[in-house]
Formats: C-alpha cells, structure tokens, sequence
C-alpha cells in the first residue's frame, strides 16, 4: 500500500513510539560494507552477518546499534527495549565495545514517523503490526527474516509469507 522501496518487504523492528512520533530499524537489509571497515573500534563483538544494515530512510549518516546486554544491570550505552536486546550508544564505542555489550549489529539510519502518522498507516491497512520475537532481532539469516515472521503467524496471515514479489509472474 505504501509503493515505497524503502520498505517493501521489511521487518521493522520498533524503538520509540510516543507523543513525539515513532522510530523503528529495518531488520532484513543488510549492505556489503563490512562493520570493520566502517567502524573498526567495534568488530570484535558484531553479530553475524557482520555487516552494516540500513536501518531506515531517515539520517543514513547516523550509526545506531541494537545489542544484546550480558550483564543484569545493563552496560555503558546500552537501553533496554525487549528481553535482553536494546539500543546501543555508538558514541560509547570510541575505544571498542564495552564490557557487557555482545552481538552488536549496527544500522545505518532509522525509519521514522511523525506523531499519529504511523497509527494512520496502520489504520489504512500499511502495516502489520506483529509481537516482536527477540530471535529475530538479530537474526543470523536476515534476509530470510520477512517471510519466517509471516510464516509463524496464525490463520491467513501465514499466507503473505508466499506472496509472490512480482504478481505478474504467478
């Protein structure tokens, strides 16, 4: 519905949503470009694949990391969102990846909405909204990621993980 390659077939994982608008990290768009190469303080605690992923459309400029915290209390930069997966502060990552942070994966850019546009869109039938599985969060096969979340759904929504991409060839 939305005809926007920027999400066609993306699995979002969503950040923040309140008053201010919402923000989510496209999970199953993995670039070539390795972490090392980009960031290299961080490479020794990457999730595989070990690459960057783009996040979103909004500030591609803008390196924002989802990690898995090791420790109870959590860790330098690091901020919960679901089971032990949360945001990670690149910024505390100048001199490698701190004590606690493990299977970073980083992101460049976010999809962002303004207040109530994402709610509209989900509305109009966009979206569909699903439970997070913190499996998926930082999936090893991401690429794969679309059509296993569909997949594990009940009833017709199972179906869409079928749906060809191109209907003209069905």
């Amino acid at each position: 519905m939305l005809a926007d390659p920027n999400f066609d077939r993306t699995v979002i994982f969503m950040i923040e949503d309140n008053d201010e608008g919402s923000a989510g990290l496209v999970l199953n768009r993995p670039t070539e470009v390795a972490v090392s190469d980009a960031l290299p303080d961080v490479g020794e605690r990457v999730a595989d694949p070990a690459v960057v992923f783009v996040g979103g459309p909004v500030s591609q400029n803008t390196a924002i990391g989802l990690a898995r915290s090791s420790r109870d209390d959590g860790a330098e930069g690091w901020q919960q969102v679901a089971g032990d997966v949360g945001t990670f502060n690149m910024a505390a990552a100048d001199d490698g990846t701190p004590d606690g942070v493990t299977d970073l994966r980083v992101f460049a850019g976010y999809a962002g909405w303004d207040p109530g546009q994402l709610d509209g869109e989900i509305d109009a039938g966009a979206w569909l909204v699903l439970d997070a599985d913190v499996g998926d969060i930082l999936s090893s096969s991401p690429l794969e990621l679309w059509r296993a979340a569909l997949r594990r759904q009940k009833g017709t929504t199972a179906w869409l993980a079928n749906y060809p991409a191109d209907l003209s060839g069905n």
